[in-house]
C-alpha cells in the first residue's frame, strides 16, 4: 500500500501575505471496507467557471465521480492489481462504483473490461506510480509513471495487470455533449 497523499493548500493570511492554510492528508480520503488497497483521495474541487480563487475548501461536499456543474475535481486514486479471477474482479470493481461513483454511466453488461464507464467531462489522467492499462471500446494502451491521457467523454476503464498497486491523478473538468 502506498502512503497517503500529502495535500498542501495555500491562502492569504489576515496580514495579506501568502501562507499555507492546510498541510496533510485530504479530509476526503476514502477506502472501502475489505478493500483497503483501493483508495480515493479527493483533493480539491472548484464550482463554476471562472472559479473563485479564494473559495473555501468544499471537497467534503463532493459526491461521485463527476465534477460539479461548470467546475472541476482533482483526485488521486490507488488502484490495486486485478484479481486473476475475472468474476471476483468484476464484483470488486462494481462494489467500488456502487460505493464511490454511483453517478458514472456504468455499463457492465456490454463492457470490454470491468468498470467501463462514461462521464460528461474532459479528464486529465497522469500515472504517478506503477503501471495501468487504459481500456477503451476499440483500443487499449499501457501507461507508466509520467504518462498522461486526455479522456474526452469516452467510455473507458482502468486495468491494473502489473501485480503492484498503481497511483493515478485525475483532474476532471465538467463538459457537455
Amino acid at each position: 500500500m502506498l502512503a497517503s497523499v500529502r495535500r498542501i493548500v495555500t491562502g492569504v493570511g489576515a496580514d495579506g501575505r501568502s501562507c499555507i492554510v492546510a498541510d496533510g492528508p485530504s479530509p476526503a480520503e476514502m477506502a472501502l471496507p475489505g478493500r483497503v488497497d483501493y483508495r480515493n483521495a479527493n483533493l480539491w474541487r472548484t464550482v463554476g467557471s471562472p472559479c473563485e480563487v479564494d473559495a473555501p475548501d468544499s471537497i467534503l461536499e463532493h459526491r461521485g465521480v463527476a465534477p460539479p456543474p461548470g467546475g472541476t475535481v482533482f483526485r488521486i486514486i490507488d488502484i490495486p492489481p486485478e484479481d486473476p479471477d475475472p468474476e471476483v474482479q468484476r464484483k470488486a470493481v462494481e462494489a467500488v462504483f456502487r460505493a464511490l461513483y454511483p453517478d458514472a454511466d456504468h455499463d457492465a453488461a456490454n463492457a470490454r473490461a470491468a468498470g467501463m464507464h462514461t462521464t460528461d467531462s474532459v479528464d486529465y489522467a497522469i500515472v504517478l506510480d506503477g503501471e495501468l492499462v487504459a481500456v477503451l471500446d476499440a483500443d487499449e494502451t499501457v501507461m507508466k509513471a509520467g504518462d498522461v491521457l486526455i479522456q474526452r467523454g469516452t467510455r473507458h476503464a482502468w486495468s491494473n495487470r502489473s501485480g503492484k498497486v498503481a497511483r493515478i491523478a485525475f483532474i476532471l473538468v465538467d463538459g457537455r455533449r
